[in-house]
C-alpha cells in the first residue's frame, strides 16, 4: 500500500481540534483562494474544492459565505502562507503551516511552543527535505467505475497511489505540482470530490516510546491550538493499531 496508505490510515488526512478550530481553518484558506483567483467557484478552480472541504466537514452554508464576502471586502486582513521548521521532543522533525495576517506574531509563538517543549525552530529549509509534498483527493466512487482502469489512467497526471476507503469512497496521492491536473480530470470524468488538499509524508519514520511520543503529542496539539497554524507534519512513526 505505501506511505500514502499509513499516513491516511494513521491520521484520516488531519488533525485539526475541535469543530471552531476547523471553521476558522477552512474560512482563512477559502479567503485566500478568493483573494488570488476571484470569489466565482465555477472560474477559480481552488475555490471549488475548499467548499467541497468545508462541506464535508459539516461547515454551515453561511460560514462559507461570509468567509468568501469577507475576501472582497477591502477591510479584510490579507493572509500570508508561512511555513516554519524545526525539531521537536527527541529530534523529531516537524513542518509547521501557517496562515498568518501578523508573521511577527507568528514565528513568536511558534518559537515558543518550540522552546516549551524542548525543541527548536530552525531554518527554512532545515527538515522540509526529509518530507514529500503531496496532494491528496478524496471522492465519490459510482458503482461502474473500474479502479484498474482509473489508476493506469491517471499515472499520467502524477499520481503514485490509489486505494478504497472505509466508507466506499477513493483516495488518490499525487505529486504537489498536479493537484490542478488531477482536479480537472476528476471533473471532466464526472467524479463527485469530496476534498482536495496538500501533504508532506515523510521519507523515513522515526521510533519514539510511549512516553516520548506523549511528549511530542504535547507539542503538537499546542501548536495546532494556534488559529494560525493550519498543518503540522512530523517524522514520528505513527502508533501501530491494536
Amino acid at each position: 500500500m505505501g506511505r500514502a496508505f499509513e499516513y491516511r490510515k494513521a491520521t484520516k488526512l488531519k488533525r485539526w481540534g475541535n469543530m471552531a478550530r476547523v471553521f476558522t481553518k477552512l474560512g482563512k484558506a477559502i479567503e485566500m483562494a478568493v483573494k488570488d483567483s476571484g470569489p466565482d467557484p465555477s472560474s477559480n478552480t481552488r475555490l471549488r474544492v475548499l467548499i467541497q472541504n468545508a462541506k464535508s466537514e459539516n461547515m454551515p452554508k453561511e460560514n462559507i459565505e461570509r468567509a468568501i464576502k469577507r475576501a472582497i471586502s477591502k477591510d479584510t486582513a490579507d493572509y500570508k502562507e508561512m511555513v516554519y521548521e524545526g525539531y521537536g521532543p527527541y529530534g523529531i522533525a516537524m513542518v509547521v503551516e501557517t496562515a498568518t495576517d501578523n508573521t511577527t506574531r507568528t514565528v513568536a509563538n511558534v518559537r515558543s511552543y518550540f522552546n516549551k517543549a524542548g525543541g527548536s525552530l530552525g531554518t527554512s529549509g532545515s527538515v522540509s527535505f526529509m518530507f514529500d509534498h503531496k496532494c491528496v483527493f478524496k471522492f465519490k466512487a459510482p458503482d461502474e467505475l473500474d479502479l484498474e482502469e482509473l489508476e493506469l489512467e491517471l499515472i499520467d497526471f502524477g499520481v503514485d497511489e490509489l486505494f478504497a476507503d472505509e466508507d466506499g469512497s477513493i483516495q488518490i496521492y499525487g505529486t504537489f505540482e498536479s493537484y490542478g491536473a488531477i482536479q480537472k480530470f476528476l471533473e471532466d470524468r464526472g467524479l463527485e470530490i469530496v476534498s482536495g488538499q496538500f501533504v508532506r509524508l515523510p521519507t523515513d519514520t522515526k521510533e519514539v516510546t510511549p512516553e516520548q511520543r506523549e511528549s511530542v503529542n504535547k507539542l503538537i496539539e499546542k501548536l495546532e491550538e494556534d488559529d494560525d497554524v493550519t498543518n503540522v507534519f512530523t517524522n514520528m512513526k505513527e502508533e501501530e493499531e491494536e
